[in-house]
């Protein structure tokens, strides 16, 4: 069967909303690459957005699932206990502790682990309201669509969530203005407590959700300043907040966690993607004052904590503990901010190179000017890069990011040769 011949099936039997951006298909993979219909071989710069930092079919990983499956596939645990779910907590609670006393819960996605920090959060505080921040990115369920920011995700899905309230982002790339970063970022601070007295008053706040560095947002980094400063202020008012660290987990930013980067513990985190490296798992996290403050028969779900899915994610952690993934989280890095600063001086095109640690994207504009974005660009050299083996995705509100989100555990010289790839390519297009 042929790639072409896939498409043709796919198209008719899947409905128009499930785009996609690629006519590849994925017949087989392991560590950084994968292999089409036809036997091409791939460097996979997209790691499935950001599940497969441990690579591509680890074998340890593999080997957990199917010894699980063959011992006991699916309990709804709410009603019946199984020694995989408390497995997992335990090694969540001992490598991200959020202050003296953790708890975690479980479910299947990124969206249903927001949707239940939410329920959480609101339950804590007897307060309804969440303010959440322009690009970012919360998932697709009902929750997760009216928290999320890029418009193209949620069109004709209305009515929203009521009580959600915006902020923007702060981006000093696009807002600064020449304004010196210090000065930015507590001018943000400041604009933030503003609103507190102008769009919602604090006793009506139960949470702040962000991620650290956003995702399909473009990678924009959160000034340390300012989530400190955010922490301060949620504290002052009873206000708790939420880390969402679906796609910056697990040794991408070069730690477990990207808020370790901030010295802050979030009252609640929450986790998904490279956790179960393929498996669908997600987490809630929080401090165990936070967490108990939900009522019993609030949380849980029929698949959430399955068995075969908690196997695969401790197998997926315990994996990563022995190959270091956050060093390699740091090495890669390091060699992707190296080449991107230096190509940087070579193309016009690129207007910032951003990142912490492995998270790491390039925003292509016009006449170098922030606000021209160029989508159209961005386009052409994912085309071109996927035409010489290379597979890229982009990101942000207008779709003129391109961000790495390559497997942890690519080698340094296959690193390069993509790498390598997106130079040529650029330069002839740009």
């Amino acid at each position: 069967m042929t790639s072409k011949e896939l498409m043709e099936r796919r198209n008719r039997v899947l409905p128009k909303a499930m785009y996609t951006t690629s006519t590849l298909n994925a017949a087989s993979a392991k560590g950084a690459v994968f292999y089409d219909a036809e036997g091409v071989e791939y460097i996979d710069f997209s790691g499935g957005i950001g599940v497969l930092n441990a690579g591509h079919c680890p074998a340890p990983v593999s080997r957990a699932i199917a010894k699980q499956a063959q011992t006991l596939m699916h309990t709804f645990f709410n009603v019946l206990t199984h020694e995989p779910y408390v497995l997992l907590a335990e090694k969540l609670v001992e490598i991200l502790p959020h202050g003296e006393a953790t708890k975690v819960m479980f479910v299947s996605t990124g969206a249903e682990a927001v949707e239940n920090a939410v329920k959480i959060a609101r339950q804590a505080t007897g307060r309804q309201g969440i303010i959440c921040y322009t690009g970012g990115f919360h998932g697709r369920t009902l929750m997760g669509m009216s928290l999320t920011s890029k418009v193209s995700y949620k069109t004709g899905c209305g009515p929203f969530a009521p009580e959600i309230y915006r902020l923007p982002f702060p981006d000093y790339y696009h807002n600064g203005h020449g304004q010196a970063f210090d000065a930015f970022v507590e001018q943000e601070l400041e604009n933030f407590k503003k609103y507190l007295s102008t769009v919602v008053a604090p006793d009506n706040v139960a949470a702040v959700i962000l991620e650290p560095v956003q995702g399909e947002g473009g990678f924009y980094i959160v000034p340390p300043r300012y989530l400190q400063g955010l922490h301060e202020i949620c504290k002052q008012h009873g206000i708790l907040l939420i880390l969402d660290e679906v796609q910056s987990g697990f040794g991408r930013t070069g730690k477990w966690a990207a808020y370790e980067h901030y010295g802050v513990i979030p009252d609640i985190s929450t986790w998904a993607k490279s956790m179960g490296s393929g498996i669908p798992i997600a987490a809630v996290m929080g401090k165990a004052e936070v967490m108990d403050k939900a009522l019993p028969g609030t949380l849980g779900g029929t698949y959430a904590g399955n068995p075969v899915a908690c196997a695969g994610a401790l197998a997926s952690i315990e994996y990563m503990q022995q190959i270091d993934i956050n060093r390699k989280g740091e090495q890669v890095g390091q060699t992707l901010l190296n080449f991107f600063t230096k190509l940087k001086k070579e193309c016009p095109a690129i207007g910032e190179v951003r990142g912490l640690g492995a998270m790491v994207a390039i925003e292509l504009v016009k006449n170098q000017n922030p606000n021209l974005p160029d989508p159209d660009l961005t386009k052409n050299l994912v085309a071109a890069c996927a035409a010489r083996g290379l597979f890229l995705i982009s990101a942000g509100v207008y779709g003129n990011v391109i961000r790495v989100l390559c497997p942890l555990v690519i080698s340094q010289p296959m690193l390069k040769k993509g790498l390598e790839i997106m130079r040529e390519e650029l330069l002839k297009l740009s």
